[in-house]
């Protein structure tokens, strides 16, 4: 049984929001046209209380972007984004949701910062989506979405580790710089994880 895991295609990671990925929009066609072929779909939502300790601006005196140690974890600081019930942290409106039978949200803890489906960044709460597909039969994973180097990879490597077989889509995914693109592509080979390209799916 196989699970199409679409992470985050909200309008705050999409051009003309807080924290765009380059060309992100563009993916949008495949994301629905690649729905048929799975069994189950699930998607996620960075979904932030105001004011998360993951953005700058809750941080005086840091720098957008720089990387801090909070709750004894690496913690990059963010733009404001994916505020729950903000219109950034909608969805984009022409995602198809027809067959989107769960939509898990992460990022909840204002304390901790959560970029994969699974876990928050310590591993110290998940979000239940493992045993949601385990109930289903699902053994094999397939991760498309936003972005790359951030949470495809983090689902993709979490995924991995809870036992199932897991492929990214690559370019069913976009991400935000080809040198960090590159670093979690080599990580998550040499983990097992595989990619392949949305046609390849949409053929089988």
């Amino acid at each position: 049984m196989t699970c199409l895991l679409l992470i985050d295609f909200q309008l705050d990671f999409l051009p003309g929001g807080s924290l765009a990925v380059a060309e992100g929009d563009t993916i949008l066609p495949l994301l629905n046209d690649l729905q048929s072929r799975f069994d189950l779909v699930v998607a996620t939502q960075d979904w932030h209380p105001a004011g998360h300790r993951s953005f700058a601006s809750t941080h005086p005196g840091q720098e957008l972007f720089s990387e801090i140690e909070w709750q004894g974890l690496p913690q990059r600081l963010w733009p404001d984004h994916c505020v729950q019930g903000s219109p950034g942290a909608q969805l984009h409106p022409s995602l198809s949701l027809a067959r989107v039978e769960a939509i898990f949200r992460k990022g909840t803890d204002p304390e901790l910062d959560s970029y994969s489906a699974f876990f928050d960044n310590g591993h110290r709460r998940a979000t239940g989506l493992t045993g949601y597909l385990r109930a289903r039969g699902i053994t094999q994973v397939y991760v498309a979405g936003l972005a790359t180097d951030y949470c495809v990879y983090f689902s993709a490597k979490d995924a991995r580790s809870e036992g199932f077989e897991v492929a990214v889509i690559e370019d069913a995914s976009r991400g935000i710089s080809a040198e960090s693109i590159a670093a979690a592509k080599a990580d998550l080979l040499a983990q097992g994880v595989c990619f392949v390209q949305a046609s390849e799916v949409l053929a089988s």
